[in-house]
Order: C-alpha cells, then sequence, then structure tokens
C-alpha cells in the first residue's frame, strides 16, 4: 500500500520540532557538494562501507535479490557485487545532493551524452515522449546533466520523511519543468499533451490494480503495466534512458531509439518488454541498480522471499 506523506508547502520548508535533527545533517551534505567529485567518491565509499556493517536489513534485501536475480554466480562473486552495490550508494547518496546543490560548471567535462537526437525527433511527432528509466544510484545526478540540456518533468515518490520529501520534490521542480506525484497518472498526461518530454521509472514494485506479475531476472515480480497503458492513451513513444558512472568517476548517459511496435495490444507483453530493457540496463552497470529495494514483494500466490 502506498503511504502518503504530509502535503508541503514547496516555499516554506518543514521546520517542525521533528525536523530539527535533520536539517544540520541536510547541511553537512551540502557542504560535501563542494567537494571535489574524486574526494566525494571516496567519501561515498566511506559511507557505502557504513550502509554495508550497520544496514542488516537493507543488506539481507540485497543479498536475497542477488542470489535471485543472478543464481548463476557464485556466493563469492554474489558478495563481491553486494559490496559493490553499497559503494555505489554510498556514492549516489552524494551524487543525489550534487545533482540537486553543485553549479552547472561542476558538470563540465564530466560526461557524455548520446541519442539527444532522438528525444528531439521523438518530440516532432506532438505528442510528448516518455524518457523511461529505472532506480539507479545515479538516477537524480544523470537527470540534472539533462536538464543542462534538454527541458524535461520528472515522475517522483513522496516519502514519509517531511524533509526528504521536501528536498525531492523542491529540487525536481527547480531543475525541471515540474514535479509530478508516481500516482498522478493525469498530471502525467497533462504534460504529455503539452508535447512535454516525461522521465519516468516504472520498475520498483507495486500492488493493487494494474499490476501483473512480470519476468524481472526470470523472476516473478509484481510489475505496475502503466507504461503500455499510459503509451497507449497518450500516443508518446517510449524512449529508454539510462545513465551510469564509469570507472574512471566520469558518466556516460544514453537516450535510446523509441521502442518500435509498441504498445501492442497486449500489456503483459509490453510491460515484459520495458523490464527486459531494463535488465539490459542493469547489466552494464549491475552495482548502480538499487538493489536494496525489495522487488519481490507483495507478489500475490507466492511466498515472500524476504520473511
Amino acid at each position: 500500500m502506498t503511504q502518503t506523506p504530509r502535503k508541503q508547502t514547496l516555499s516554506q520548508p518543514p521546520l517542525g520540532p521533528s525536523t530539527w535533527p535533520v536539517w544540520p545533517v541536510v547541511g553537512l551534505f551540502w557542504l560535501a557538494t563542494r567537494l571535489p567529485f574524486r574526494w566525494q567518491h571516496a567519501l561515498g565509499r566511506g559511507i557505502g562501507w557504513l550502509f554495508l556493517r550497520l544496514g542488516r536489513s537493507r543488506r539481507e534485501v540485497t543479498r536475497v535479490n542477488l542470489r535471485l536475480c543472478f543464481p548463476d554466480k557464485t556466493e563469492q562473486e554474489r558478495e563481491a557485487l553486494l559490496r559493490q552495490h553499497f559503494q555505489a550508494a554510498g556514492i549516489g547518496l552524494l551524487e543525489t545532493v550534487s545533482g540537486w546543490w553543485a553549479p552547472a560548471r561542476r558538470f563540465e567535462g564530466r560526461y557524455t551524452l548520446e541519442g539527444i537526437e532522438h528525444l528531439d525527433r521523438a518530440l516532432e511527432r506532438g505528442h510528448g515522449a516518455l524518457l523511461l528509466s529505472a532506480h539507479f544510484t545515479t538516477l537524480e545526478f544523470c537527470a540534472r546533466i539533462l536538464s543542462l540540456h534538454r527541458p524535461f518533468a520528472a515522475m517522483y515518490r513522496p516519502n514519509e520523511q517531511p524533509v526528504v520529501d521536501y528536498l525531492f520534490k523542491r529540487n525536481r521542480e527547480h531543475h525541471t519543468l515540474g514535479a509530478i506525484e508516481r500516482n498522478d497518472i493525469k498530471g502525467l498526461l497533462r504534460a504529455l499533451k503539452r508535447n512535454t518530454p516525461v522521465w519516468y521509472a516504472p520498475d520498483q514494485s507495486k500492488s493493487g490494480r494494474q499490476t501483473e506479475l512480470i519476468p524481472f531476472f526470470g523472476v516473478p515480480a509484481s510489475t505496475q503495466t502503466a507504461t503500455h497503458r499510459i503509451a497507449r492513451v497518450s500516443r508518446a513513444p517510449v524512449l529508454p534512458f539510462f545513465g551510469s558512472r564509469r570507472p574512471d568517476g566520469s558518466y556516460r548517459l544514453t537516450i535510446h531509439p523509441p521502442l518500435a511496435d509498441f504498445p501492442t495490444d497486449d500489456p503483459i507483453a509490453d510491460t515484459t518488454r520495458v523490464n527486459q530493457v531494463i535488465e539490459q540496463a542493469v547489466l552494464e552497470a549491475p552495482e548502480q541498480y538499487f538493489w536494496s529495494h525489495r522487488r519481490f514483494k507483495a507478489r500475490k500466490g507466492l511466498p515472500d522471499p524476504y520473511s
């Protein structure tokens, strides 16, 4: 069940007593965005080490996900990938705040962006575009880079923590044409009708209506079929858009051509295809995917692998 946080007015950040311990931490992260990126990466790896040592619950969720999705790897290989993932998650925390607060000049020369012409051609059709992405640790950082080249609207998931919710929504609205709450399908359709690209990541587990059990790395996962429905209603082309951090500390962003023959009349087939597209992106940088999310929960009729 989706938990809805309190509504916040963006011009008035949450300042109640319950938020007082959070704001000093936010200030420290703001200061960290002033460090050179290589220092941020080193600090992020240290934060990731702490996450690994102290976050028993998330560590076990990650271990289960890696075992389910990579059964052909040895246990030693999966444990190495688990450690790499937590390092990537720590770096991703600093990438997120850098995506929010670092000045544009800090990004110069640190990335390549391929396929922007695919987005430009897609918008010539006049129906907007769905920028199909997924929850990688580099998500906010790569979105900020894209915002330096083309305007777009961004979907977001409300957070129960008022300060975190405020910061995510405020900064996505600051750098994009608007933040659309993930259940606001009408708002998404209005943006597409205005010929606006919408950055959209449908890869997290969700229960309820309009979900089906669709394979993700061969494992049945509760998956929303919204991409199929939105594309049918709006006639918006669906362009996969992914970004990753490379070993040298630079970033590669790619906008792929629109999915051909999409959507069809079959929501199951289309959603299976979406999962396959995401799988291919994950395999290019597996440690940078959000494995600590309970991707295989809420599967009606199937056991909970996290229990």
